[in-house]
């Protein structure tokens, strides 16, 4: 099997105050699955895309101005607060046609700018697999997508989403690796600290 793709420098010298790793990819490619391994490797706290999704959506309809405005509101706020705090995070997100165009720049500004750094990883899946894992009762946990006539219907407007995200540091097809062989590979990858054992 091939290892995964590793598209630039492995570290700086200097490692900033906070690190957000922001790991984005298809629907079903496994995103929140290898953020929860990486967070038990490295301690980076995980919040993923869902948390504030189906917060804002118990409120206003997905897509309504209201909700791509304030989604993305706090992503960002809670994004700058980490990195004030120099708490490091892993993100998750699904790139779609609802989101504002640029919002992946934007996190990364907002981080950069209280002293942060982001680090872009990129995971994908091929399509029959990702047919596969859509339907699987793991992914009721959160309002997730689950309908294969809907994903078949958007994944040329997804695929569209995912081609304007910035390029990654790392990039793992998660049908060759298993997700805490991922999650150690982004980790080697980024030189990100390792969470103490004592």
């Amino acid at each position: 099997m091939p290892p995964p793709r590793f598209e630039r420098g492995c570290a700086d010298a200097i490692m900033p105050g906070m690190e957000m790793v922001f790991i984005y990819g298809p629907v079903a490619s496994g995103k929140l699955t290898v953020a929860r391994e990486l967070g038990r490797l490295t301690g980076f706290s995980v919040f993923h895309n869902h948390l504030i999704v189906d917060a804002v959506a118990s409120v206003f309809p997905f897509g309504t101005e209201q909700f791509v405005r304030l989604r993305e509101r706090m992503w960002l706020d809670m994004m700058h607060e980490a990195a004030v705090a120099a708490r490091s995070l892993v993100f998750t997100f699904a790139p779609e046609p609802s989101v504002a165009e640029g919002f992946a720049l934007r996190a990364r500004d907002v981080v950069e700018a209280a002293g942060g750094r982001t680090r872009f990883v990129r995971l994908s899946v091929p399509a029959a697999e990702q047919e596969k894992r859509l339907v699987a009762p793991s992914r009721a946990e959160f309002g997730k997508l689950r309908s294969l006539d809907l994903l078949r219907e958007l994944r040329e407007q997804f695929a569209a989403s995912e081609r304007a995200m910035p390029e990654p540091q790392v990039a793992i097809d998660t049908c060759t690796l298993a997700p805490a062989d991922a999650a150690r590979a982004i980790v080697k990858a980024l030189a990100l600290p390792l969470a103490s054992t004592k």
